[in-house]
C-alpha cells in the first residue's frame, strides 16, 4: 500500500531503510518529544529492530515510512484500540528535523486520517503530544484536530514532569 502526497509518499518499510532511519532518528530533539520507547541515542540496531517489526505487519497496513526522494525520513502509525475503545485509534509520528516547518507532517496526518477512516471501523482518531511540542500541536490543528484535554503533569520525560494534551478528530 502506497499513499502519495505532494512532497512525499507513505509506503511500507524495507530493510534498506535502516541507514536512513538510524541517521534521522538519532536526534535528541525528536526523542524529547516522543515516549521513552523511542531510544536516544538511536542506533542502527534500533533501526533494524524497528524495521524488522514493521515489515511483518499484515494488511491493511497501520504503519508507514514517510519517504522523501527515496529516503525514509520519518514514520506515522495508527494504533487501533480495543474493547470499549474499539472505535478509536491513536496516531503517532516523527519526522526528520531537516523537514520540519514545511507543512509535510500536516499533509501526512491528513492523508493517514483519511486512510484510517476509510479502512478501519473508526469514529475517532487522536494524538497525545506533550504540551511543549508546539510544532506537532500546530500540525494537528491544521489537520483538523481539536484539543480535548490538557493533562497537567501527566508525563515524565528526561526526569521532568510535563503536561500532555489530547487532540482528536471525529469521522465526518
Amino acid at each position: 500500500m502506497i499513499i502519495t502526497g505532494e512532497k512525499f509518499v507513505l509506503r511500507p518499510f524495507t530493510m534498506q531503510d535502516v541507514p536512513a532511519v538510524a541517521k534521522y532518528a538519532n536526534n535528541k530533539a525528536i526523542a524529547d518529544n516522543l515516549r521513552d520507547v523511542f531510544p536516544h541515542p538511536y542506533s542502527e540496531q534500533d533501526a533494524e529492530e524497528f524495521i524488522r517489526y514493521m515489515t511483518i505487519q499484515s494488511e491493511p497496513m497501520t504503519h508507514f515510512a514517510i519517504d522523501i526522494d527515496g529516503e525514509a525520513v520519518g514514520t506515522i502509525g495508527i494504533f487501533l484500540k480495543s474493547d470499549v475503545y474499539r472505535k478509536n485509534a491513536e496516531i503517532g509520528y516523527w519526522l526528520a528535523e531537516p523537514f520540519w516547518g514545511k507543512g509535510i507532517i500536516t499533509e501526512v496526518i491528513k492523508l493517514i486520517v483519511a486512510y484510517a477512516f476509510a479502512t478501519f471501523d473508526l469514529v475517532r482518531i487522536y494524538a497525545e503530544p506533550f504540551a511543549t511540542n508546539v510544532g506537532s500541536i500546530r500540525a494537528l490543528e491544521k489537520a483538523g484536530f481539536v484539543r480535548e484535554a490538557l493533562l497537567r503533569q501527566a508525563a515524565i520525560k528526561n526526569d521532568v514532569l510535563l503536561d500532555s494534551t489530547i487532540y482528536a478528530r471525529l469521522k465526518p
